[in-house]
């Protein structure tokens, strides 16, 4: 077999994707701007397509994952771009996240998609912003995103005809996680106290801690009983099942004992064909 060389292996990621400087992209050469029609037909190696996606990525997930490599694989040439909001701006414009903004970037640096990372990235797109990070494409679902007053936010970007939609995964978002972790809530806070949490760490009242604790106990004390009947049902069935077998051999030495009653004591048998003999010798 021959020997591969090193450049005819696929491209392996062994570190975290980088993180955009605060000057933005610096390059040798002239940065000029890509059209559609020239992204898709492919740009040399050290020319990529630059695609910006942003977003809050909060506990990330699939739908993330699956929106990112869209991204990536958008033009054959791709170098993704990825922002995320800060905690300050995401707290002001959407809500409260589960993950701080310093854990959300860390978990977009390890997507396997993505190339680089903006920390604290814009809410809207300026083009002051675009031309920092010498943006060619941003890409997001096509569904109008309305915040800040706003029908939707990448409607200048679409007008410009900077805009690569991609498609959303129906089945899993971060808020479909929350709700479940809500709607479980009582099966998680168990969980976690059975785990070693502390109430006050699960931000847990004192009557509420003990009624966990009281319902960990009967459950115990249910899975007791339960394994001490299925014990019992099992001895039973073991019972029974010995009891059918002394019957069956009961009943075969019973037909073995008949059969030979009937061969030494029958109209036939052995002790009648003696008697018959020894009677019939003494009448000579």
């Amino acid at each position: 077999m021959k020997k591969r060389e090193r450049s005819e292996f696929p491209k392996l990621h062994h570190k975290p994707a980088a993180f955009a400087k605060s000057t933005g992209y610096e390059c040798e050469v002239p940065h000029e701007k890509l059209t559609l029609a020239q992204a898709r037909r492919g740009t040399p190696a050290n020319r990529p397509a630059r695609v910006y996606a942003d977003g809050i990525f909060d506990l990330f997930h699939s739908g993330h994952a699956r929106a990112l490599m869209q991204a990536k694989n958008v033009f054959p040439n791709t170098h993704l771009i990825v922002g995320v909001c800060s905690d300050e701006l995401t707290h002001k414009f959407k809500g409260y996240t589960v993950m701080t903004e310093d854990e959300r970037y860390d978990a977009l640096r390890h997507c396997r998609y993505v190339d680089e990372v903006v920390r604290d990235a814009p809410w809207t797109l300026t083009p002051e912003f675009l031309t920092l990070h010498k943006i060619d494409f941003v890409a997001h679902d096509d569904i109008p995103y309305t915040s800040a007053g706003s029908e939707d936010v990448y409607k200048h970007i679409k007008e410009a005809g900077m805009f690569v939609a991609t498609q959303r995964t129906e089945g899993i978002s971060t808020s479909d996680l929350i709700t479940r972790i809500v709607k479980d809530y009582n099966i998680y806070v168990r969980r976690n106290l059975q785990r070693g949490y502390t109430a006050r760490e699960l931000n847990v009242g004192f009557i509420d801690e003990k009624k966990y604790r009281l319902q960990d106990q009967v459950d115990k004390m249910k899975e007791t009983v339960r394994t001490v009947e299925e014990k019992s049902k099992h001895f039973v069935y073991r019972v029974e099942e010995k009891s059918h077998d002394l019957i069956h051999k009961w009943e075969e030495k019973s037909r073995e004992f008949i059969s030979n009653f009937l061969e030494l004591f029958g109209a036939d048998g052995a002790w009648v064909r003696l008697f018959i003999h020894v009677e019939h010798h003494n009448g000579q």
